[in-house]
């Protein structure tokens, strides 16, 4: 019964949605307050009856009700407890549902913390989310229907896909919808602002905390699937450009321009017409990648959906927001004020430079990506756009961004002084430039470009403090007095600091480990050894283990590292006794920063097992910089200048000078 009752309150809040997508806009157009106001409870209604409803599928797995077709498709009664709450979201129907949960759920943020939004804005937004909602709950009752039953029910059920069955995986879908979803909110937004024609500072800065929200955790989600792909996969990498990995990547990077943009017409007033399109862009990245996963259009281990029902459902889904929102920009953009002007070399300056290098990026993966599946289309050719395209294409671009990031928050507001801002960046420079001599000098294999990359990443590292350096100035004021004006900075400039340090550790874990990394493959026996980078390996056994769900081969491996210690790597090769799929497990040790990857291949006829190992130098630093990156997101959200609505001071200030009454005589 419980199965029912979500899916009639599924229901139940499409025709809420239905309601919500048109009465407050209405309201808000013929100025009825009590129209726009009721969008407040409707979207707080929405919320509880789709949770009702991803309750009660939850439910239907956490019981092991076969009963319902995508219970039995992607479930086991064997399955440890963690994978049945996972496998609510691991499949296409669910995954969905979780979308539709997020979506009501920002929608219901909006209607509780946006209390200072004025009220035609708040009732156009939460109108245009609701418009989403239509949108995807209609998707998930006509093609994707979580709750069906099936007639006869067996047993059991068919298991949860093995690679799935992984604590990464339960975590990273939620982060990475949570970052997808979010930027819906800045896309409402953005509409809101062209239907009204109204945009200003206090847009923006309505804006900034929502897009913060959906960078930080597209940052966590994606960081989260390139580790999980990096040690479940068994194949050494951390990123191989796949388009599903693209299609993640594509909205941060519009979200990363958009947050710069937002925080230029929050101080400037300027870059308005960009602002908004940005925001219109990376939601629709979104709804690419949504698109991309779900068609059938890609085969991949992240893809869920190859029904060409639910592909075209969703590519009408892609055209009309898409479309609708650009044809509605194109018709309203020219009644938007352009804002405040700057010069070249400025804060603002730099930031549209930041910006061109972003987009131009940004475009440069879009088209890598959808340039096959655009050609197969037109005459059948399959072809690869693989690492070596977007190596040498989006590296490039990355470079002059890179190199400009530090000089951003020395320059002034309108009008700055780059040869000022460079004063303040000496330590910065003899940083990156004492790493370059010393990779050279101990480094005999390296490439030159290698060095300088490395130089730009502590770069980035030092240079990220630069601002925080001048405004406490510890030479000038002393060591204490130093320390209370650094605690007295806003949150939002410790909040850069800290992403643009992560960008740079980032760089220095990926720069580390494409050149200085090696790897060894060999055909091993128990008793054999095998040496990479100083580490001995010997082969010790194999141990057979049989878990509730699956059985394994464990290999123990005794290690011998540089230093003389001694450790046991345990790989595996894993057999899930209901699809009967195998999957590797690989071993990993952690020295410092680096690590020491052991994977299994095939076992032969004469019991001899290929035996891929790596030895990652610096590895770690990829993900340690994404947490940095997290890190200064959540500072910069935490600034308390920086909330939900107009400051009310400066509305209980407008109001005093509308109450002032001029005298007669002047």
């Amino acid at each position: 019964m419980i199965v029912e009752l979500g899916h009639y309150t599924l229901v139940l809040a499409l025709a809420l949605a239905m309601v919500q997508s048109v009465v407050p806009v209405f309201g808000a157009k013929i100025g009825h307050l009590g129209l726009m106001r009721m969008a407040n409870q409707t979207s707080i209604m929405m919320a509880v009856l789709i949770s009702f409803s991803f309750g009660a599928l939850t439910w239907a797995y956490v019981n092991s009700d076969f009963s319902v077709t995508n219970v039995w498709q992607n479930s086991h009664s064997l399955q440890p407890m963690l994978y049945k709450y996972s496998s609510v979201w691991g499949n296409h129907e669910g995954s969905l549902l979780l979308w539709v949960l997020i979506l009501s759920l920002f929608a219901s943020m909006v209607s509780i913390f946006g209390k200072n939004l004025p009220p035609e804005l708040k009732a156009n937004v939460l109108g245009v989310q609701a418009w989403i909602l239509v949108a995807f709950l209609s998707f998930v009752l006509i093609t994707s229907n979580p709750f069906e039953r099936l007639d006869n029910p067996p047993l059991e059920g068919k298991d949860l896909n093995p690679i799935l069955q992984d604590v990464g995986l339960a975590i990273h879908p939620p982060m990475l919808y949570i970052g997808y979803v979010g930027l819906s909110i800045t896309f409402a937004f953005a509409m809101a602002a062209l239907i009204s024609g109204r945009l200003d500072a206090a847009w923006a800065r309505w804006v900034r905390p929502w897009t913060l929200i959906a960078w930080i955790f597209l940052t966590a989600g994606i960081a989260m699937g390139s580790y999980w792909a990096y040690y479940e996969l068994g194949w050494g990498g951390w990123w191989f450009w796949d388009p599903v990995e693209n299609a993640s990547f594509m909205p941060w990077l519009a979200a990363t321009a958009l947050l710069h943009s937002a925080l230029v017409m929050e101080k400037r007033e300027a870059l308005k017409i960009w602002t908004v399109l940005l925001a219109i862009v990376a939601f629709s990245m979104s709804l690419l990648g949504t698109f991309l996963v779900r068609s059938g259009v890609l085969t991949s281990v992240h893809a869920f959906a190859t029904d060409p029902e639910r592909g075209v459902f969703i590519l009408t889904i892609l055209v009309l927001f898409i479309g609708g929102s650009l044809t509605l920009f194109v018709l309203r953009a020219g009644i938007l004020k352009s804002g405040g002007l700057f010069a070249p070399i400025s804060r603002e300056g730099a930031l549209v430079f930041n910006n061109l290098f972003l987009t131009s990026a940004l475009a440069t993966v879009l088209v890598g990506t959808l340039y096959p599946l655009m050609l197969e289309a037109v005459n059948g050719a399959k072809i690869s756009v693989g690492p070596p395209f977007f190596n040498l294409t989006f590296g490039p671009l990355m470079m002059p961004l890179l190199l400009a990031v530090p000089f951003g928050p020395l320059l002034s507001w309108k009008r700055g002084d780059l040869l000022a801002a460079l004063s303040h960046l000496y330590w910065a420079f003899g940083a990156a430039l004492l790493a370059i001599i010393l990779v050279i000098a101990f480094s005999s294999d390296a490439p030159i470009l290698a060095a300088l990359v490395i130089g730009l990443a502590f770069w980035l590292m030092i240079g990220a403090f630069a601002e925080i350096s001048l405004r406490t100035d510890v030479r000038k004021n002393g060591l204490a007095k130093a320390f209370d004006r650094a605690r007295g900075l806003p949150g939002s400039t410790w909040g850069t600091a800290f992403a643009h340090f992560g960008l740079g550790v980032t760089l220095l874990g990926i720069v580390s480990v494409s050149i200085f990394e090696t790897e060894v493959i060999k055909a091993m026996k128990v008793g054999e050894s095998a040496t990479i980078s100083g580490h001995q390996l010997t082969l010790k056994g194999i141990n057979p283990r049989k878990a509730s769900n699956y059985n394994e081969d464990i290999i123990n491996f005794e290690v011998l590292s540089p230093k003389g210690e001694k450790f046991i790597m345990r790989p595996a090769k894993r057999i899930y006794t209901t699809r009967r799929m195998p999957t590797t497990e690989s071993a990993i040790n952690t020295s410092g920063f680096s690590q020491l990857y052991v994977s299994l291949g095939e076992v032969s006829e004469n019991n001899l097992i290929t035996v891929r190992m790596w030895w990652k130098p610096q590895v770690t630093l990829i993900w340690l910089g994404s947490l940095f990156m997290m890190f200064g997101g959540l500072l910069s959200l935490a600034d308390r200048r920086l909330r939900v609505g107009a400051p009310k001071r400066a509305v209980k200030q407008a109001k005093v000078e509308t109450d002032v009454q001029v005298p007669a005589n002047g």
